[in-house]
């Protein structure tokens, strides 16, 4: 953004922005110079558009040029931000968890459906707290245990269950994946790492170069995590409890088989609204 004679308005701010983004070569130029500039200027995104002739201030301009400058190295909107949206909840988010993305919705909205009035559920890799807090919102009389390796993504979601009122009904537990709290769970959800550890390098910069690689890793053959929770499944579900799991591209055979081979019944996959397999769901015996 070059000093000149002419006024910074909003309107040209926002124009200036988008092409700088866009020599960048970032994915959505104009939504992301919208969201940093409104958050900047403490408004709604609707807000910018009755404010197009409204000029910043030199400490605003100051402000919206850190911001600008921090999204040019590819650092996402969601961690200059410092929040995200998931499920209409507004989530505190930083480089300790995964952005939560609008695919994840599709588990949520499959373990509401298999839930049933009260419902004990384990959520695994529990990150920013999205796919429990999600849940907690809908069902009032479940009860929810969320599980994580990283201390600072706990703390994060602990922080966000407050923020939503809901930290009276989940149970935070700071532990590994290969080794799941007891229960018995009615549902073990989870979206786990799932990233081949050759593909890592080849995603794009916003994830590889930001977010938490821990979260990402799936292993040799980004299955590791799916091994992990299918061999511990029936032993931490109640009788038909069902575990469901986001899944990559491509990944339902064989993880379909995996669940399978350790003895879960009725195994099935759902796909997402771009039509990709993305939920596995297994159900122990009754």
């Amino acid at each position: 953004m070059v000093e000149g004679d002419e006024t910074w308005t909003v309107l040209r701010v926002l124009r200036w922005t988008a092409g700088y983004f866009r020599e960048r070569g970032l994915d959505s130029p104009r939504l992301d110079a919208e969201l940093l500039l409104a958050d900047t200027l403490g408004v709604d995104r609707v807000g910018l558009y009755l404010r197009y002739d409204q000029p910043l201030t030199d400490e605003e301009l100051a402000s919206y040029r850190r911001r600008v400058a921090r999204r040019a190295k590819n650092e996402p909107v969601a961690y200059i931000l410092g929040k995200a949206e998931f499920w209409s909840l507004s989530l505190n988010v930083s480089p300790a968890v995964l952005i939560p993305r609008p695919d994840t919705e599709v588990l949520v909205e499959e373990a509401l459906a298999r839930g049933g009035k009260r419902t004990r559920v384990l959520d695994v890799g529990t990150g920013s707290g999205a796919i429990v807090l999600a849940l907690a919102s809908e069902r009032p009389d479940w009860s929810f245990t969320a599980l994580d390796l990283s201390q600072e993504a706990l703390q994060i979601a602990r922080e966000n269950a407050q923020r939503h009122e809901m930290d009276g009904r989940i149970s935070f537990v700071h532990g590994d994946l290969a080794h799941l709290p007891e229960g018995p769970f009615e549902l073990i959800v989870a979206n786990p790492p799932y990233v081949p550890r050759g593909e890592l390098a080849g995603l794009m910069a916003d994830v590889r170069d930001h977010e938490p690689m821990q979260a990402l890793d799936g292993g040799e053959d980004g299955l590791e995590a799916y091994r992990a929770l299918a061999a511990q499944a029936i032993s931490r579900l109640a009788p038909g409890g069902c575990l469901l799991v986001e899944i990559g591209a491509g990944q339902q055979d064989d993880v379909r088989h995996l669940f399978q081979t350790a003895g879960l019944l009725d195994v099935a996959t759902r796909t997402d609204y771009a039509g990709i397999e993305r939920v596995v769901g297994g159900c122990a015996p009754l």
